[in-house]
């Protein structure tokens, strides 16, 4: 017998906004910026990436490019997409461990 696989998408499983803050939450604590940005790709693909591309305006195409790997978006368009997505993002004080 095989054993069938798929890829793990996590797109799936960001059904309510309450995960997908969870989630980014945890990104953004990793501090990564590629991390960051293809996670907010993965949540705008979630929420259906043509109106989320739209709400920021952005072209479809430009959105999935700046999000990619190989994007760098700018903060301003983070800003907008994360709007876009119903979130806002906010700053707290560093808590030294």
């Amino acid at each position: 017998m095989t054993l069938k696989t798929e890829r793990w998408d996590i797109g799936k499983h960001l059904d309510s906004d309450e995960k997908i803050a969870l989630f980014l939450e945890a990104i953004f604590e990793e501090g990564d910026p590629s991390t960051i940005a293809a996670a907010i790709g993965e949540v705008a693909r979630a929420k259906g990436m043509s109106q989320i591309a739209k709400d920021a305006g952005l072209s479809r195409e430009n959105l999935y490019r700046a999000l990619s790997s190989e994007g760098n978006p700018e903060f301003g368009t983070i800003m907008r997409v994360i709007k876009a997505m119903g979130f806002d993002l906010h700053v707290t004080p560093h808590v030294s461990a």
